[in-house]
């Protein structure tokens, strides 16, 4: 059955993410502790960025969540393949039975209408389990999203950046090319988040 991969699922986090990163929510949240800008570093009113396909690689929690879900997507797929072989297999020893002629117009006309309803049956059953497969990946995609967003904003009230912006690619890396790495603040912001989702997992 064909599906999107997930890692093609979590590129789509770029787009919230980015909107996320210039649209700092005013909901008041409980924030994590941020260690103040060192002497070294972009100074107070610096545009910085960071590399969000490192960031979705290297964060404990985008890779614990994507294993979570990646393991309930391939237990969903193993089912519908197996119910869909079966079902070829009831369909192919049914037009065995007929091309041997095997079975009476009446009994093959009882059989054809049991596989159409069995067919039928598994349809509805794959849409649904791919609904769920894509409901699963998309909440996934909203937790790894709120959490960065949620630690960005507490990260720059501590930094008071005028902007973060959010790049993707290593080959040619979008939106920003070319940049002094000084203004990179991707390993930081790996460190802190990891640090940040350890104290939340200790804590539950």
């Amino acid at each position: 059955m064909k599906k999107t991969p997930l890692i093609l699922s979590i590129i789509a986090l770029a787009g919230v993410i980015a909107l996320a990163v210039l649209q700092f929510a005013s909901s008041p949240k409980k924030a994590p502790v941020v260690e103040e800008t060192d002497a070294t570093g972009p100074q107070k009113g610096a545009i910085v960025y960071f590399n969000l396909d490192r960031v979705l690689n290297e964060y404990d929690m985008a890779n614990d969540l994507s294993s979570v879900v990646q393991t309930k997507i391939q237990s969903i797929s193993e089912e519908i393949n197996r119910r869909q072989n079966r079902l070829n297999s009831d369909a192919n020893s049914f037009q065995e039975k007929i091309n041997k002629g095997l079975l009476t117009s009446s009994v093959a006309e009882v059989q054809y209408q049991k596989l159409q309803q069995q067919s039928q049956e598994f349809q509805e059953y794959a849409a649904q389990k791919e609904q769920e497969m894509n409901e699963e990946q998309s909440v996934m995609l909203n937790q790894i999203a709120d959490a960065i967003n949620t630690y960005l904003q507490a990260y720059n009230e501590v930094k008071q950046y005028a902007m973060i912006v959010s790049t993707q690619g290593n080959i040619l890396a979008a939106p920003i090319a070319s940049g002094d790495s000084a203004l990179d603040i991707t390993d930081e912001l790996i460190a802190g988040l990891n640090e940040e989702y350890i104290k939340t997992k200790n804590a539950k």
